[in-house]
């Protein structure tokens, strides 16, 4: 993996804004530190972003795309949908992957953003999700735009796209119910994740509206991955009686539960019904397809730079910008992983 800026700040024990400052040659940093730093970034091979750098230099308007989400389907059609639109409004995009558990995420940003002289910033889930990182942009008059989950307006002056994962599992949970599934399991993805708890009380609310009393033995808790639905099928199918559906989290997890009840012998859908959440390429390269929830993701994130790129151009102008926030709710796709023969 390609050494970063952190990396470099974290081997010479200096803050990212110092190995910038070294970067950059602006002669303030102290001779010992100096040396660390430089040290840091031979031992690491680093190359610092020159086309960043590049596009502050000249005073390009640009844009940063922050993110921490294992999900590369997810990431490549967020990055398709910013990059179009930052295409068609003559904006550069920087990509900065990051790890949101850090406990220097909000500097981290910060130092971005002040470095390559960003314009604003698009946040997915979870850090648009994470309170800390939103009141250190805020104190610094950072402008951004965030993806998040949720089913209400969000008392901000910024703009935000909702995602409604609620009323989609919701959708999902009643779809399996009406199939005559009453004893339905749903597989968790990172608690981090607000999508997460959205997806499990759609779930729950849709059990409490067809009277059938919730079984917290049903909800096992896990990672928006493969491995997690694999190991899931496991623990659900060794159950007496197992449950006759599950919900997971996302499609990822709907394709490994998939593929640990065919290592089971068990039949799917007749044994076992099987929904997913995203409609990625997973849900469709599977045998039989999953049932799933259409999330627009590549839409959604070019409403998000669109949205952003507007309310730039609002206070440049000092107007007032409308109609800046948008809500989807993904809808449900039914495939053969749910259909009753």
């Amino acid at each position: 993996m390609a050494a970063t800026i952190k990396s470099v700040a974290d081997m010479a024990g200096v803050s990212i804004k110092t190995v910038s400052r070294v970067i950059n040659k602006e002669g303030t940093v102290k001779p010992d530190t100096l040396k660390r730093v430089e040290d840091a970034i031979a031992t690491l091979k680093y190359t610092p972003n020159k086309a960043a750098r590049d596009l502050a230099s000249k005073g390009a308007s640009v844009l940063g795309y922050v993110y921490d989400n294992p999900n590369a389907y997810y990431i490549i059609d967020m990055q398709k949908g910013i990059l179009d639109v930052c295409r068609k409004n003559n904006y550069e995009l920087l990509i900065h992957p990051c790890d949101a558990s850090s406990s220097n995420i909000a500097k981290e940003l910060v130092s971005m953003v002040e470095t390559a002289k960003l314009a604003g910033l698009i946040l997915s889930p979870p850090l648009s999700e994470m309170p800390d990182v939103l009141s250190e942009l805020d104190a610094k008059n950072i402008n951004y735009v965030r993806i998040l989950s949720g089913d209400a307006a969000l008392s901000s002056n910024l703009p935000y796209v909702l995602v409604n994962d609620f009323k989609a599992a919701y959708d999902i949970t009643q779809h399996l119910i009406q199939q005559g599934h009453t004893h339905i399991a749903f597989i968790a993805g990172e608690e981090i994740h607000k999508s997460t708890t959205e997806r499990l009380n759609g779930y729950k609310a849709a059990l409490k509206e067809a009277n059938i009393e919730l079984d917290e033995s049903l909800i096992i808790k896990g990672t928006y991955s493969f491995e997690t639905g694999v190991k899931s099928a496991e623990i659900l199918l060794g159950m007496s009686p197992h449950p006759s559906a599950v919900f997971a989290c996302n499609d990822e997890i709907a394709a490994g539960t998939l593929f640990g009840a065919r290592m089971k012998g068990v039949d799917v859908p007749s044994d076992l019904a099987i929904a997913g959440f995203e409609n990625s390429p997973f849900s469709r390269q599977t045998f039989p397809p999953l049932t799933t929830a259409s999330q627009p993701t590549n839409e959604i994130a070019q409403h998000a730079a669109a949205s952003l790129i507007q309310f730039l151009r609002a206070r440049k102008t000092k107007l007032t910008a409308d109609n800046l926030n948008y809500t989807f709710v993904p809808e449900l796709v039914v495939r053969a992983s749910t259909e009753k023969a």
